[in-house]
């Protein structure tokens, strides 16, 4: 297989979203992996500021600014509904930077629909421990009462049988 046929068919599969700034900081590559992710074609992204579709490109001026690699641990592109963990480097014979995104959408999705539940569980077992709470407490104050009624009532009795005997 010819090599630039490998990288395009590479290019072309990788599941990881590619974008490339130049030193004004403006889209000249992207991926399909990318535009799948911004939900756009490449054609849209060519030529446009960075900051336009990211945002942010401050991990990028630093990459081509110190000419070492940035890997941002992980970011949200609320208007994609995207999460990725991005890795910016420079490729400084080309003043270039290049961006690897890595979409965590699915797995960040999930653990926040666990995170809910594990909320509205927690809510749940308060609820039913503060119902509980307010039953026992009726329970042991009626208790308190029906004690208290049988005491005196005993009393009453013992006095009287006290009396018969006197």
């Amino acid at each position: 297989m010819e090599t630039t046929t490998l990288w395009k068919q590479l290019w072309d599969y990788d599941p990881n979203g590619l974008l490339v700034l130049d030193k004004q900081l403006k889209i000249i590559v992207v991926n399909p992996a990318l535009c799948r992710m911004l939900r756009t074609t490449a054609g849209e992204l060519m030529g446009h500021p960075g900051a336009e579709v990211l945002g942010d490109v401050a991990e990028f001026r630093q990459a081509l600014a110190t000419g070492q690699k940035v890997e941002v641990s992980e970011r949200e592109f609320p208007r994609y509904d995207l999460y990725v963990r991005t890795l910016i480097f420079p490729i400084p014979a080309e003043e270039i930077a290049a961006g690897i995104f890595v979409d965590l959408t699915l797995e960040w999705k999930q653990e926040r629909e666990l995170n809910r539940l594990k909320q509205e569980a927690m809510q749940e077992v308060r609820l039913v421990v503060d119902k509980q709470m307010r039953v026992a407490q009726e329970i042991a104050g009626l208790l308190g009462e029906t004690t208290a009624e049988t005491k005196v009532s005993l009393l009453r009795l013992l006095d009287m049988l006290g009396k018969e005997k006197g």
